[in-house]
């Protein structure tokens, strides 16, 4: 790892994460590619705390993801769970057996145009069997998307996308990818639905062994282990899975940082209670169990609220979206997660996970909400952008936690990338009136530091301000209004905030469980989940609510 690269290892857990995996995979590997003009800057990122690098049997290099995904049966269409970069099993099973070989297979489910594409752009499968990877401008990642002699993939249309491996261009490791062949991804019966389910798959050593099997994997070849991120499914029985996980992350690797981003899907409707009920349950015990074996916990849902009363999903002034397509949403969460973990993925940094979520979650604060302006407006300096959002907040909520504002932030970590360093401070003529404080200011870092002073003086605030955009290359969708054409990278502004907003949210979300005849939800609680464990667990959800009273009144 060169320049001891503090490494992360990432966890999958669930369809909608996969959804939102596959995008943050197309980004953090489009951010591999140099640019032909040269004009972006290099080196504020640093890959190596998400990649690993390694070599096929044949001695072809390889740079992957650190990632362990899990999934249900069915749910990987035509991407192979062993992935393309590696010896195929059937080869390696001719060579140890000399005797009669039959093969039996099933039907494979055809590439749709756009991986059709992808595969003729990026590499050849030869005749022995060995997927050969073109030649990478910079020794790293994928092909430019468009060079003299490749054409440009097709973008995939809404249509055709109807899993995440079909719009995934990131070769995978063979260890990444975890089966779970007990449920189904698809049709109404053997769903993985409760949170007891979840639960007791990692109860079953087959399944326990092998998720311990590939993290003593991806841990051992390690310098600087500084943690695991985990991207889970909140609303299904993907929550049980991830609370697990984080409790077999914190016995076996203590004093290592563990952050998870819960992930809902949005929207529901009220037309569905068996689903919504199962929602709020597996939500509540999600986020209390993770809670209790994580460093931090981040809710990330365009949905208007994680009750059972459904509410509008958020809107942005430059984007349009269609918030019934995962495709759609996952991008959003996408690139959002892609600027909020920035100060854990720095090259030159003292910000660990440990240490940016001690100071997020002081006082017992695990929980925690995110924003973000997607895409940021450019084209004026920052004082001038800044001052012309006046009080209000300068993010969109992410976090279906409600309207942040008037709320008290206690603790808040911020950033702001892609934009052009002039564009930093002021550009005001020398001798004119200034028209804040902000214009002032000698750099964009004071410029930022002192925004973020202005709007929440009580607050312990951290702030990074990067040159480097966020990408959104094809296959990411056209969903910028204020754009004609597909863009390959925007400013974001992104935020993590410790806030009062969480009071009412996970009071709230107490208060409707306590309503609930459970009797009527007896499915539920025949999952694996007791009445002790209920009870306990809406008692340590309102004692999390407590922790965000900020002094100005008793939850109601």
């Amino acid at each position: 790892m060169a320049g001891g690269a503090r490494e992360v290892v990432t966890l999958q857990l669930g369809h909608f994460a996969g959804f939102v995996g596959a995008h943050w995979w197309n980004q953090q590997d489009a951010a591999l590619v140099r640019p032909a003009d040269g004009k972006e800057p290099p080196g504020e990122l640093c890959p190596d705390v998400l990649y690993r690098t390694g070599r096929t049997v044949h001695g072809q290099d390889t740079y992957t993801p650190r990632l362990i995904l899990m999934d249900l049966k069915g749910s990987l269409s035509s991407l192979k769970q062993e992935g393309g970069l590696y010896r195929d099993k059937q080869l390696d099973a001719a060579i140890a057996w000399q005797g009669k070989l039959t093969t039996h297979k099933e039907e494979l489910c055809p590439k749709n145009p756009y991986l059709q594409t992808l595969g003729s752009a990026e590499g050849v499968l030869s005749s022995d069997g060995v997927w050969r990877v073109k030649s990478i401008p910079n020794g790293k990642g994928p092909l430019p998307l468009t060079t003299a002699k490749t054409p440009k993939p097709l973008m995939p249309t809404e249509g055709s996308i109807r899993v995440w491996s079909d719009f995934l261009r990131v070769h995978l490791h063979p260890r990444s990818i975890c089966m779970i062949q007990k449920y189904n991804h698809d049709g109404e019966t053997g769903r993985l639905e409760a949170f007891g389910q979840g639960e007791s798959i990692l109860k079953e050593p087959g399944y326990l062994e092998e998720l311990e099997d590939r993290l003593h994997f991806y841990v051992e070849e390690c310098d600087y282990l500084q943690g695991f991120q985990i991207l889970c499914d909140l609303h299904d029985g993907f929550s049980g899975v991830a609370a697990k996980t984080a409790e077999l992350l914190q016995d076996e690797y203590s004093g290592r940082g563990v952050i998870a981003w819960g992930l809902l899907p949005a929207p529901y409707s009220l037309g569905e209670p068996q689903k919504n009920i199962y929602r709020l349950l597996n939500t509540a015990f999600g986020l209390v169990h993770l809670a209790a074996h994580s460093s931090l916990v981040c809710p990330l849902s365009l949905g208007g609220s994680l009750g059972l009363r459904p509410e509008p999903p958020v809107t942005f002034p430059h984007l349009h979206y269609d918030a019934t397509l995962p495709f759609h949403c996952s991008a959003i969460l996408a690139t959002a997660l892609d600027t909020i973990t920035v100060p854990y993925r720095l090259r030159s940094s003292p910000v660990s996970m440990v240490h940016l979520a001690d100071m997020l979650s002081f006082s017992g604060k695990k929980v925690v909400t995110a924003g973000a302006t997607i895409p940021f407006p450019s084209g004026q300096s920052l004082p001038d952008t800044l001052v012309q959002l006046g009080g209000a907040t300068p993010w969109i909520p992410l976090s279906a936690c409600g309207d942040p504002s008037g709320a008290c932030c206690f603790a808040q970590s911020v950033v702001l990338r892609g934009l052009d360093r002039a564009c930093h401070t002021s550009q005001l003529t020398p001798g004119t009136p200034l028209p804040s404080p902000l214009h002032a200011c000698a750099t964009g870092e004071e410029v930022l530091a002192q925004y973020l002073q202005q709007q929440q003086p009580r607050a312990l605030s951290s702030s990074h301000l990067l040159l480097t955009p966020c990408k959104v290359a094809p296959p990411y969708p056209h969903l910028f209004s204020s754009l004609s054409q597909q863009a390959e990278s925007i400013p974001v502004f992104g935020a993590l905030c410790s806030s009062s907003s969480l009071h009412q949210t996970l009071g709230g979300l107490a208060r409707e469980l306590t309503k609930l005849d459970l009797r009527r939800w007896a499915s539920f609680m025949a999952a694996g989940v007791e009445q002790d464990d209920l009870e306990e667990m809406l008692q340590e959800l309102y004692s999390l609510a407590q922790c965000y009273q900020d002094g100005s009144g008793l939850m109601d």
